[in-house]
């Protein structure tokens, strides 16, 4: 039973994060340092562990609705373009770094390729989000007992 769903995002991403940063896999490249994640933004990312958040982002996506290629996830992590006085249009997010990150993950044994679909999350992978998830309920449930049904 996946629990990836009950769990709050802003909770679930942080931790699976930290479990990213341990995986040799899955370190951000060189050019990470400077690159905007989209036209629609100004300027490169100010976090410097930005590259483990989004990586965590992207493998709760691709869990929840894959499976998902670099195309989709990029119009996923798109944004309102600033055009000056036009108005403003939307924008997708970097490709290069969503496949970036897929490969990563595909090379952790986190996600999977489908044929011709895109990548799922593989059983490695569901093993980890399941089990990340199922501590995060178990420290909610233990503050908000009406939290235990989850479980």
């Amino acid at each position: 039973m996946s629990h990836v769903v009950d769990v709050p995002p802003s909770l679930l991403i942080p931790r699976i994060a930290q479990e990213l940063r341990g995986r040799p896999n899955c370190t951000p490249p060189a050019w990470a340092a400077f690159a905007k994640t989209g036209v629609h933004k100004q300027r490169a990312p100010v976090a410097t562990d930005w590259w483990y958040t989004r990586s965590a982002s992207v493998l709760r996506k691709v869990a929840l609705s894959g499976p998902v290629g670099a195309s989709r996830l990029a119009t996923a992590y798109g944004g309102r373009k600033d055009r000056g006085s036009a108005p403003y249009h939307f924008r997708p997010g970097s490709e290069s770094v969503s496949r970036e990150i897929l490969q990563q993950l595909e090379g952790a044994g986190l996600v999977r390729r489908d044929k011709k679909l895109g990548r799922r999350v593989s059983a490695e992978g569901q093993k980890l989000l399941d089990k990340l998830a199922r501590e995060l309920l178990q420290g909610l449930a233990a503050q908000r007992p009406e939290l235990a049904k989850y479980l």
